[in-house]
This record gives structure tokens, sequence and C-alpha cells, in this order.
């Protein structure tokens, strides 16, 4: 069960990684206007805020990082289960206030984890 919960954490990073990537650098660009349902006058005037959004992403991607190569174990689950919490309430909150879809791609994998990660 512990490396199925390492990989569960791991996955959360990389997608947090992944939106960072698309939020700070591809808002504009085809993929990114596709993958957010925005048209480019939009995703133009919106760009610097995405830009921002992306940052948080990468840092909730590395606190999971963080916590998941920490020398102390006991240390390492405790900031897991931090930023698992943090990405939990942000997924349910951007699918009560933007697209209930987050709930699944952000929030659904994390509490997953912050589960096991919590009966291991």
């Amino acid at each position: 069960m512990e490396l199925l919960v390492k990989i569960l954490i791991s996955v959360v990073a990389v997608l947090h990684f992944g939106f960072l990537v698309l939020e700070m650098f591809l808002w504009t660009k085809p993929i990114g206007l596709k993958i957010f349902r925005q048209k480019p006058e939009v995703a133009e005037s919106s760009r610097v805020l995405a830009a921002n959004q992306g940052l948080y992403n990468g840092f909730l991607a590395a606190g999971l990082i963080w916590g998941l190569l920490h020398p102390v174990p006991e240390a390492g689950v405790q900031i897991q289960l931090f930023f698992l919490g943090c990405v939990g309430i942000a997924g349910i909150y951007g699918a009560a206030t933007v697209n209930k879809r987050i709930f699944f791609v952000q929030a659904l994998p994390a509490l997953i984890a912050l589960v096991l990660l919590t009966l291991q």
C-alpha cells in the first residue's frame, strides 16, 4: 500500500506541475485554449492571472515532492498530508466556482491519496 500511495502522490504532483506549464506558458496557445475552453481574447486578458495560478500549482507540486523525498519519514508524511489537503480544498473550491470537472481532475486524486496515506 505504501508504494501505491507514493505513486498516487507522485501523480498528483505531476498533474500540478502540468497545470503550472499549462497556466504559465500555454494559456494563450492553441493547446491551452482547447484544454481550458477559452477564447483567445479572454485568455489574453487573463494571462497574468493564469500565470499566477500556475505558480501556485507549482508550489503544490513542489510541496508534495518535498514530502515524498523528506529524509525524516514522519515529517514527510505530515508535509504530504498538508499539501494533499491544500490540493483537495483548492480542487473543491475550483469545482464549486469554476467548473465541476476540476473536482475529478484535481480534488479527487488528492483526496484519494489523502485517505490512503492516512490509512497506511
